[in-house]
């Protein structure tokens, strides 16, 4: 008799459609719900970009057929359709590696993430695009010191975006970087550890500094008005759970020009309020103009720190456009002492609303779009 397949025994009739037998159905389905990786599946893929390998190709088809609903076990044809179907995204995630060129992978305790070349430069860090599962593929963004001398900027944006998330409201989060994992890369040639953080990915959003690159005259300030009150809310959100930014500068503040986002990025120049020694640990080089005189003085930070950085960023973007009621209020917000500007990002939001709705009258949205160049992480 001919051996049944996958195993040494008698074959078994099988009737008509009832697809593989259970062992090596069993054996394709526990293969697929434990795959971290697809590589784990299918193998590395190719070093230099290019389609799948022919091994790559056969062990896909030979899962692919064995977990068909179509050719499924009596009774499991559901079963079977959710494991093609996470079949299917794992394949899909290898051949988009295959076709970039398969990248580093960096594996943690959780989580295996495929890293791809540098996409962007920091002051302090890199920033590459990786892909990980979890629950399915996902993309998003490693962003590695460069040198372990700035471990701690990284760690402490690890710890701020974690307090956020942790102690936030969550209709505010959107405002905020998505932490996946806090990571440590031990250099295997060198011995040298460098701290980074793994983000959620962004995609169609532009810094405020490519915006104003498109615009140099500046927008409306109609325009920058939505983006001001995200802005300040944003500030507002991290202040209530005890984070200062401490480095609004136009590069950390990102938006969606049609859907009226706004994430503040780059939290390692972070302070917890009310912590020792609380001042901002560095500036970013070239936007000094932006900062209130406590940071380079060293004194220590507080939410309204945030609020003169934000006003900064709205006055730079403008051009010198804003009508006669906002530029007081940015007067307001920029006033040499802490103490004398509005408390915090809601504080600040709530006059800032008043002053809107007198200029321009009630809240409606505005249509918004740019030339500017746009981030992919």
């Amino acid at each position: 008799m001919t051996p049944a397949p996958g195993g040494t025994g008698p074959a078994r009739a099988r009737r008509p459609g009832a697809g593989h037998g259970e062992a090596p159905f069993e054996e394709a389905l526990r293969a697929i719900a434990a795959a971290r990786d697809p590589a784990e599946l299918f193998g590395p893929p190719p070093e230099d970009a290019g389609p799948p390998g022919a091994a790559a190709v056969a062990a896909y088809r030979r899962l692919a057929r064995r977990v068909h609903p179509d050719r499924a076990p009596r009774g499991r044809a559901d079963e079977a359709g959710r494991a093609f179907a996470a079949l299917g995204a794992l394949w899909a995630e290898h051949r988009a590696a295959a076709e970039t060129g398969g990248g580093t992978v960096l594996a943690t305790r959780t989580r295996r993430y495929r890293v791809g070349p540098v996409a962007a430069r920091g002051d302090i860090a890199d920033v590459r695009p990786v892909r990980y599962r979890d629950g399915g593929p996902r993309a998003g963004a490693l962003k590695l010191a460069r040198s372990p001398a700035d471990n701690d900027l990284l760690l402490a944006e690890a710890e701020a975006l974690e307090r956020i998330t942790g102690h936030g409201r969550p209709e505010f989060r959107a405002f905020f970087p998505e932490p996946v994992e806090a990571i440590r890369h031990r250099d295997p040639a060198t011995g040298v550890e460098r701290h980074g953080t793994v983000l959620g990915g962004l995609a169609g959003f532009v810094p405020l500094s490519e915006l104003h690159r498109a615009h140099p005259d500046g927008i409306d300030p109609r325009d920058a008005a939505w983006m001001w009150r995200r802005l300040l809310a944003a500030a507002g959100a991290a202040a209530e759970a005890g984070v200062v930014h401490g480095a609004i500068v136009p590069e950390h503040v990102l938006i969606h020009p049609e859907e009226h986002g706004l994430v503040l990025i780059d939290w390692c120049y972070s302070v917890t309020a009310g912590a020792p020694g609380r001042h901002v640990p560095a500036l970013v080089p070239g936007r000094t103009g932006f900062y209130p005189p406590e940071v380079p003085d060293r004194r220590p930070a507080a939410a309204a720190t945030d609020v003169f950085m934000a006003a900064r960023c709205m006055e730079h973007i403008t051009g010198g456009r804003l009508p006669k009621p906002l530029r007081a209020f940015a007067r307001g917000c920029t006033l040499p002492s802490p103490a004398r500007r509005p408390a915090d990002g809601f504080a600040a939001l709530s006059d800032l609303d008043d002053l809107l709705e007198r200029r321009y009258g009630p809240r409606r949205f505005r249509p918004f779009s740019t030339p500017a160049r746009r981030i992919a992480l």
